[in-house]
């Protein structure tokens, strides 16, 4: 069959539960496309047909047996920042290059339970710092849509694997945006969860109380479905909330658009540097929410000129301490022919860490430094907790909160982005992270290039169930999602 990429999650799994297609049919069909289709798009950094074949047969051999899961044998692609045992997890860096994990991240072993099988791992921008995945020490990802522009970041490897058809879903993570900026850019439903639904265990960290893993898909069925393999409290996570995790896929009808209250941060859509075009399918996304019964409510986040700088004090702070780690001592990167130890930690770290986790390092040690602690640090930790109160006040007369993505479509590849632009892109992503709240990217239209925009859902705390199902009866109503680039419609 040549259009089984087209299938849905749901029809991939009917398919294989009514043995029209086999598991190795189904990997051989993709692997094909990799093969085929990843030159352009450079979405992957690691396939791996021997091992995800013999998953595949293992599937079979599973649903013979009669014990499969509702997944057994449907493909997945990791986002590389996973640990994924007996395969390179790179994290995107020079430094990591040569680390072949001795372990599984609970994200990964969760998939093998559920009879996953794993193409391999995609490319992001490195330690998950960055909006492009243009940082990447494997060189960038192209826009499935454009190729000429950025997927996003960090998860851009992720978005554009699903995005060309070259894996029908992928996990990601998100600290300040990582899943639902790239799922905006490349026209796809993405999910960040509650910070501690999901398990960081062998998910190399970035900003620790900020990181949090998610699945990004083209619809939300498709997300519900990862997300009942992702989510699940984690002894191994000390960051792991103990809170049981819904059916999300049987979850999917459980919210009636009709009623709902969407808040409308008038801050949000004043925002300077908002593309017209953007600011202009989301309110029609908005509108249509409202035709289905939804009513929209004005609301106030007072905060906002407070989320940039707050964020980027915090996520460099634990960026240097979290990487403090890689010191070309005990596994990772490791200089040549060092004269000394203080020569080999200069060397290992400078040469093995690229410009953008430099910067961060550096911005974070000083965030944190003795005569500064008090003044940056500790001070964006009290302005944090007053983002997350400001949330918390909407939330008591609205059900969701709505708002783009981000500010602009995809940027081309090379534009002159100084790092401080590129910081302000991140506007309306990072406060989620900072209160730990979930939220959605849903796919919503073109802007004049056709690019895709997306239109961003957040949720009260562990309200991902009603995410997904707004995002599932707004994609009844409309086929955004179902849109493909030309890419995606190559056969092999």
């Amino acid at each position: 069959m040549t259009d089984l990429h087209r299938l849905s999650i749901r029809e991939l799994s009917e398919g294989l539960a009514g043995s029209k297609f086999s598991s190795r049919e189904l990997t051989e069909h993709y692997l094909k496309r990799i093969a085929k289709i990843d030159a352009q798009v450079q979405s992957y950094v690691t396939v791996t047909p021997e091992q995800a074949l013999a998953q595949a047969d293992a599937a079979d051999a599973l649903r013979q047996s009669g014990m499969a899961n509702v997944l057994t044998g449907v493909p997945v692609a990791h986002k590389d920042i996973f640990c994924t045992q007996g395969i390179k997890t790179t994290a995107g860096s020079k430094m990591l290059d040569n680390f072949i994990s001795p372990y599984d991240a609970t994200v990964v072993a969760k998939g093998k339970v559920a009879g996953l099988v794993t193409l391999g791992k995609v490319n992001m921008d490195e330690f998950a710092m960055g909006s492009t995945s243009e940082s990447s020490y494997f060189g960038a990802t192209k826009n499935p849509w454009a190729l000429d522009h950025v997927p996003g970041g960090s998860s851009g490897g992720s978005a554009a694997a699903v995005a060309a058809d070259l894996a029908p879903f992928a996990t990601g993570t998100d600290t300040g945006g990582s899943i639902r900026q790239p799922a905006s850019f490349c026209g796809l439903t993405g999910l960040k969860p509650t910070y501690g639904r999901v398990s960081r265990f062998g998910m190399i960290a970035y900003a620790s109380s900020l990181d949090q893993g998610g699945p990004m898909a083209r619809s939300a069925e498709d997300c519900a479905y990862l997300m009942n393999v992702m989510a699940g409290h984690d002894d191994r996570d000390s960051t792991s909330v103990n809170v049981a995790a819904d059916d999300y896929v049987a979850n999917l009808n459980s919210t009636s658009v009709k009623g709902l209250r969407i808040g409308i941060p008038k801050q949000y859509f004043n925002v300077a540097g908002l593309d017209a075009d953007v600011k202009a399918r989301v309110e029609e996304s908005l509108k249509k929410l409202e035709e289905m019964g939804a009513t929209l409510v004005e609301i106030d986040l007072n905060m906002t000129d407070a989320y940039v700088p707050t964020y980027y004090l915090i996520a460099p702070a634990e960026a240097s301490s979290n990487l403090q780690r890689f010191d070309g001592v005990r596994y990772g990167y490791r200089c040549e022919n060092p004269v000394d130890l203080t020569d080999l930690y200069k060397r290992s770290r400078s040469e093995g860490f690229g410009p953008e986790v430099q910067r961060r390092i550096l911005i974070g040690t000083y965030a944190l430094s003795a005569g500064y602690y008090d003044a940056y640090y500790v001070k964006a930790q009290k302005v944090r907790r007053l983002i997350q109160q400001d949330f918390l006040k909407a939330f008591e007369s609205v059900d969701v909160i709505a708002a783009p993505s981000a500010p602009t479509t995809a940027y081309k590849i090379g534009a002159s982005l100084d790092p401080v632009e590129m910081y302000l892109g991140d506007i309306y992503t990072i406060a989620v992270n900072l209160a730990g709240l979930p939220a959605i990217n849903a796919p919503v239209g073109f802007d004049k290039d056709q690019l895709p925009v997306g239109l961003q859902l957040i949720g009260n705390y562990w309200s991902e169930s009603q995410l997904l199902s707004v995002v599932h009866q707004y994609q009844q109503a409309t086929d955004w999602h179902t849109k493909r680039a030309a890419i995606a419609e190559e056969t092999v």
